[in-house]
Order: C-alpha cells, then structure tokens, then sequence
C-alpha cells in the first residue's frame, strides 16, 4: 500500500494586536469613571430618600397617633374608652380591611380597641408603653407581613379627681406601602441618571473629538510631508505640541541635509577622481619613459585619491545638528588634540592656552567636535609664532532647552588679510603654497559650521595680532 505523506504545518505567528487609539482609551476610562461616578450619585440619593421617606413615614404614623390620642374621650367612671367618631379620622383607609394602615389602642382594665381596618389582624406582639414613652419600629415580621409601626403612651384624666387612666396608642404601615414609594423614586432616578450619563458621554466624546483634532493635523501633516505636497509641519499647533512639531521638523531638515551632503559627496568624489584616474591610465598606457618616473607619477596619483576619498568621506560623515544629540564634554577632547599637536609641531615649541567654561558640551557627534577642534588648532599651530588660544564659552538662550556654544582659536601668525579671507576659505586653497598640506582642513570646518546651522568668522586676533577663527552655535 503507498504511504501517506506526512502534512506539513506551519504555525504562522500571530500578528501583534493594534494597541487602542488615545480617543479609544480615553473613551473608555472616561465611561467607567463616569458609571462608577453615577452609580455612587445614584445610590447616595437612593438611600438619602430612603431616609427622608422613612422620617417622614415615622412623622406620618406619630401625627396619626396623636390625632386619635386627641379624640378619645374617658367615660365619668373611668373605666370605658370612646374612639373617635369617623368624622375625626386623620385617614380613611382607617375604614377599609385590609388597607395596609392601622390603629390599635389598649389601655388598662383590659381595654383594647381598634381601627376598622385592623379588625381580625393579629397585634399581639404590642407592649404597652409608659405614659410619655414612644417608640418607632420597623420593618419587623408579624403574621401580616412586615410592618413600620409607632406606639406612644399616655395617661388620660378621668372626670374622678386625681384619677387617670393609662393608654397605648399604636399606628402601623406594611411595608411594601413604603417600598413601593421608594421604588417609584429609584426607577424616576434611575431613568434619569441614564439619560444624563447618555449626555455626558456624548458631551465627552465631542469634547475628546475637539481636543484630539490638533493631533489629527499633526498626521495629517505627516502625511503630506511624506507624499512630498509640504516640506515641513507648518501648521500652527497648540502649546503643548508646540516642541514636538518642532523637534520632528528640524528632524527633517536634518534628513534632508544628510541626504543631500551625501549626493553631493559621491558627485564630488566621481568627479574629483576623473583626473587620478585618467593620469594612472594614460601612464599605464604609454610605453615611453622610463619605468621608475612612471612607478613615482602613479604613487602619487595614488596618494592624491587616497586623501580625495579620506577627505569626502568625512565631509560625508558631518552629522550636523541632532535633536536628541547628547552632550560631548569639549575640555578633555581638547587637552588630546593640543597634546598630538604638541609633538608634531615640537621644533615650533607652541604654547598653547585654554580659555573653557566650565561643563562646556558640545551637542553633536563627538567625531564632528574632533574635526572642527583639530582642524582649526593644527591650522592655528600651523601658522603660530609661538602662542595659540581657545577660548570656548556657552550661550544659553531663553526658551531653548539648549545653549549655544561659542568657540574660537588665535594664534600669533601673520594672520589673513581681509581680501584673502574668502579664497582662503574655499576648498583645496592654501595661504602660502609654501606651507605643507592640501587646503581642506578650513573647507572641512565650513561644512561641519554649516551642517550645524552656524557661523564661521575670521578675522585678526586683537590679542596676538594674528588670525582668529570663531564659531558660533547657535541655541536650540
């Protein structure tokens, strides 16, 4: 018989579930609280009417009672009890059997009467009260269901003087009289909390729907960024979102810049390597000359695009500002650099001064800080008598979160004239084609100022008389 082959399974990972939108959540924390908040409301006016209902059942039954104690009269001996006449009740369903309100009265000499709507009912669990006492009870269970009743005792004077004759008078209720009020009341407050909580839900929707637009503008934004129809978030925005919507737009200023320094980058690379590349080829090529001249012109062709790619490469490299760069401590960084330039430039015997603030950052790429230091200090070193200075000082600002930085280096060189300060500037120009190097350092410190959005100014030192190179940063 062929074997069945064996059915392959794959477990396919479920996929994450999409957490709750911030309307949802707020939506939803917002009913309970407000349920919650209602139900207490609910049940605090619930038992509140509970008690007023039950006071005023306790001064219903009281004034019952004192209208019958009222009305009834003692006869001459003493002796014999009248009830009221049914002009004098204070309620007719003091008639009606069964009605749910009764009257008892007993009394000494066995006297015991009452309420038509009492007759047949059974008051045996009464206790006769002192004259002056009373008492409210209820609900208690009774073979006629469960009852609120007041008893009051009095004594009432006889025509016979000095006599009196003592008296218990009882009105009761059943309860359902009294739950039946009370469910009226709760089913009334029931119906309106709900509409009210209805209300407020809606209300609180709209309310939620009103504060959350600004952050529906915001991805609205995005996406318009995205699709390339804006360039940033440009619209206005509450306070609160104020430094998110700023922070995301010099995020993207930052992107772009990166991305448009690296375009830049192997476009200048490409075409700087043109000529290396077509002297090494027509030096392979030709077959005159001698073979050492030719070995010499390729080295150097060689070294030239060695030091063309290491040059782009790390202008590609300048981050530029950042907005959560940390904070790159620049005292330590810089006592490393004037000691490596100490010993290339030990014949010149520089002295070299510090003038840093206390806690000076850099907020940046530690790599760009090297390269803006080093390049400034070994151009200063370079062209130095025997002293340079840094002179580095935080700028803090008002409202910005971070200070700006101020940096500048002087020597006691010949210094630049100020018409030469611009070719100076400008990449592969050297001061004085006597002096060893290829004239990038500066064009390398230019880019590095520009990515950070800041300033390069040189001019004369007022201290030592030679140049002075200062960078501003600005406060973000």
């Amino acid at each position: 018989m062929p074997s069945r082959a064996p059915t392959a399974t794959t477990n396919e990972p479920e996929s994450p579930r999409r957490p709750l939108s911030l309307a949802a959540r707020a939506a939803i924390a917002t009913g309970f609280v407000l349920a919650g908040f209602l139900g207490l409301v609910g049940l605090t006016l619930s038992q509140a009417n509970k008690q007023r209902a039950l006071s005023a059942l306790h001064d219903r039954l009281q004034n019952f009672a004192i209208a019958y104690i009222t009305n009834t009269e003692v006869n001459r001996y003493g002796n014999k009890l009248l009830p009221p006449s049914a002009d004098t009740l204070p309620d007719p369903n003091f008639l009606h059997p069964g009605s749910g309100l009764y009257a008892v009265a007993v009394g000494d000499y066995g006297y015991h009467w009452e309420s038509s709507s009492a007759v047949g009912r059974d008051f045996s669990f009464l206790k006769p009260l002192e004259p002056g006492q009373s008492l409210f009870v209820g609900p208690v269970d009774t073979r006629m269901g469960r009852l609120y009743y007041y008893s009051y005792g009095v004594a009432l004077d006889t025509d016979e003087k000095g006599k009196s004759v003592r008296l218990t008078m009882t009105v009761a209720q059943t309860e359902y009289q009294f739950e039946d009020q009370n469910a009226v009341f709760r089913h009334s407050l029931v119906i309106w909390l709900s509409i009210l909580g209805v209300m407020l839900i809606v209300l609180q929707l709209l309310l939620l729907r009103w504060s959350l637009t600004p952050l529906r503008k915001v991805a609205s934004d995005m996406s318009r960024v995205e699709s390339g129809d804006s360039e940033q978030l440009d619209s206005q925005y509450p306070l609160e979102l104020t430094g998110l919507t700023e922070r995301i737009n010099a995020f993207i200023t930052s992107e772009r810049e990166q991305r448009t320094r690296y375009r830049h980058t192997l476009a200048d690379l490409a075409h700087s390597l043109k000529t290396p590349l077509a002297v090494i080829r027509s030096q392979l090529e030709s077959t005159t000359g001698d073979e050492p001249a030719r070995r010499s012109s390729v080295l150097d062709q060689v070294r030239r695009m060695n030091e063309l790619v290491a040059y782009q490469l790390s202008r590609a490299a300048t981050s530029g500002r950042q907005t959560f760069a940390s904070a790159v401590p620049i005292a330590g960084h810089a006592e490393d650099l004037v000691q490596s330039l100490e010993k290339v430039y030990a014949t010149k015997n520089v002295l070299c001064e510090f003038d840093i603030e206390d806690g000076a950052v850099f907020y940046g790429e530690q790599g760009d800080l090297l390269e803006l230091m080093g390049n400034l200090l070994e151009n200063a070193f370079k062209w130095a008598g025997h002293r340079v200075l840094l002179v580095v000082k935080m700028r803090p600002q008002p409202g910005r979160q971070r200070p700006g930085l101020s940096l500048s280096v002087e020597d006691d060189g010949p210094g630049i004239a100020a018409e030469k300060i611009e070719k100076v500037l400008q990449r592969g120009v050297r001061g004085d084609e006597r002096v060893q190097g290829h004239g990038i350092g500066l064009s390398i410190v230019q880019d590095i100022v520009h990515a950070y959005q800041g300033e390069l100014v040189v001019d004369r030192s007022p201290e030592f008389g030679g140049a002075r190179f200062s960078v501003s940063l600005a406060a973000s």
